[in-house]
């Protein structure tokens, strides 16, 4: 916070700011005088001079109108204040963004610096007003009857100390809210995601515990900061609601002292309609907009990367992959789902991947593209780790085909150049052919016609997705059980189309023909891992040999989007 605090500081230019401040001198006028004119008047009225009173009201609405005049001279100077920071802090995310790469760099462009120029704008000038009427009231009273100063000023201090104390802690509670947010969201998403794997291997329980223990953490987050709305509360009866009740109860101790009823009014109207207001605006700002400023600001200088930190790569010296002791698990109490596994797939190379569902296929697959990070040892893609890549390059060395395929309401162009935005005719007619999909792109009217992803099955869909990854430029391609809707011919000639294009193939089986097509095969079993080839494998890994002594061809009815009367291969029962 202390950061964030000292950023805005110094965004408050000198020359700037102190035009600000000549211009905030005439709103003192009026603050302070108000409560002075009130007295005044008062005590006309009652002592009889009722054209007195009169005056000294007109000269109160006098005054009002020349601290509005200095009101609207500060809007007009806000800006100078203001834009300077935006542009700094556009500096800093476009510069981050050239760095690294970060397509995400736009939307802090857009919306986060926007956010924080707006709530940095409404500080100001809610602050300058708070110490205008400080300012003025203190004048007022100390003019007035600086006794009734001394029991009015202690307590709104003492209140607006505490509120600022309790700033500091709401910003903690806050941030901790958001990363239980954020901690929420991967665990859910990650045990969404791998339902089916769980369902297989029974972990219904862990998932269970994993998804249950950030909402626990997010439940007392908010708990937390209901509790600093319960101080804030507090905090304002102090600075507020207290000096008040003090001046009441010694209002006729006062008088009787020689404290004016006047005077007395005019101290309870400087509460009433300057102290208190203002403390009540000045802590909902700080609340409301002075958390999303620190908070906002504090992630834009969090992810904007400085100049002397090493930038994320943007040019790899190749595509082989090294898996050097990796080890992955969804936790840190879960059982490892790979352990201090070692691979290398070299660039050309064609490995299948098999082993029982739920063993840790996809996780592996998720680890090389990059989407999950492992949490020992070390993975490579082209020499660096998939964290020190840019997104960019990262995009353009590999793809992944998950099981459940994407396609988006769109042409069949769209869909299928949307790795390649700049195919040609021939480019596409040529993917098209090569996996096996034309009839299909037939069927839906050609390459302009459009897609509606209701109307086809799954099968149709990894056709598409098939044809949209082999058309990428990345050199490594990753199939995820991507052919699994596929009849066994289908899945032969997409997996062929892949194996002949220049490049690396990672394909994880759904059949033990994917296995048989490969030119190595890597079997996991538990958190150990066998590599080799089919007839070394066949004598070395007795996992291997029951995975393919239970692969027998049957004759079923072929999946939705398949070609009707194929042959499948499935698992015996």
């Amino acid at each position: 916070m202390k950061r964030e605090l000292a950023y805005g500081a110094w965004a408050v230019r000198k020359r700037a700011a102190l035009k600000l401040v000549a211009w905030s001198v005439p709103e003192i006028l009026p603050t302070a005088v108000y409560g002075i004119a009130v007295a005044r008047a008062t005590d006309s009225f009652l002592g009889g001079h009722a054209w007195q009173g009169i005056a000294w009201l007109g000269g109160l609405v006098a005054t009002a109108g020349l601290g509005s005049a200095g009101a609207r001279q500060v809007y007009a100077r806000l800006g100078d204040l203001v834009e300077p920071l935006r542009d700094d802090l556009v500096r800093r995310v476009v510069g981050g963004a050239i760095r690294s790469g970060d397509d995400g760099s736009v939307a802090r462009l857009n919306r986060q610096v926007e956010i924080v120029r707006d709530t940095f704008a409404g500080l100001v000038l809610v602050l300058r007003s708070f110490a205008v009427t400080l300012f003025g009231v203190l004048t007022g009273l100390l003019s007035l009857a600086p006794l009734v100063a001394a029991f009015v000023v202690p307590p709104f201090l003492i209140g607006f100390a505490l509120s600022l104390a309790v700033l500091g802690m709401a910003a903690d509670r806050v941030r901790a809210s958001l990363a239980a947010d954020e901690e929420l969201a991967t665990a859910a998403g990650m045990v969404f995601g791998g339902v089916r794997d769980i369902t297989a291997a029974g972990s219904e329980e862990y998932a269970e515990w994993l998804a249950g223990r950030p909402i626990e953490a997010q439940a007392a987050a908010e708990r937390a900061l209901a509790k600093v709305a319960a101080l804030r509360t507090l905090c304002f009866a102090v600075g507020g609601w207290l000096p008040l009740l003090i001046l009441l109860a010694t209002g006729p101790w006062l008088v009787g002292r020689g404290v004016s009823t006047g005077t007395l009014l005019g101290g309870l109207t400087y509460v009433l309609i300057g102290l208190q207001p203002a403390l009540n605006t000045v802590m909902n700002a700080l609340g409301d907009s002075g958390l999303r400023y620190v908070i906002t600001l504090g992630r834009i200088l969090d992810t904007s990367p400085a100049a002397d930190e090493p930038r994320p790569i943007d040019k790899l010296t190749g595509y082989q992959v090294g898996i050097r002791e990796l080890t992955f698990a969804y936790g840190p109490n879960a059982e490892p789902v790979l352990d201090k596994l070692e691979l290398t797939i070299p660039e050309g190379d064609h490995l299948a991947v098999v082993g029982p569902s739920g063993i840790g296929k996809s996780t592996l697959a998720g680890l090389i593209c990059g989407m999950l990070t492992p949490t020992g040892g070390r993975l490579s893609l082209g020499g660096a780790a998939p964290t020190e890549v840019t997104t960019r390059q990262l995009a353009a060395t590999r793809v992944l085909i998950p099981q459940e395929a994407y396609v988006f309401t769109g042409t069949v162009r769209a869909n299928l150049s949307y790795l390649l935005p700049e195919a040609t005719d021939g480019q596409l007619d040529k993917a098209v052919d090569a996996i096996g999909a034309t009839r299909l792109i037939d069927r839906i009217g050609g390459l302009q016609a459009d897609v509606r992803p209701s109307e086809l099955s799954a099968g149709e869909k990894q056709l598409l997705a098939l044809v949209r990854a082999y058309l990428s430029p990345a050199p490594l391609v990753v199939l995820d059980e991507a052919t699994c809707f596929l009849d066994p011919e289908a899945e032969r000639q997409a997996e062929e189309a892949f194996a002949q294009r220049d490049g690396t193939l990672v394909v994880i089986a759904h059949r033990i023909s994917s296995a048989l097509r490969a030119r190595r095969i890597l079997v996991l079993d538990g958190n150990k891992a066998s590599l080799g080839t089919h007839a070394g494998l066949l004598r070395t890994s007795p996992l291997y040999r029951d995975l393919h002594g239970n692969w027998a061809p049957t004759s079923q009815n072929t999946p939705p989007g398949t070609s009707q009367g194929a042959t499948q291969i499935q698992p015996a029962s």
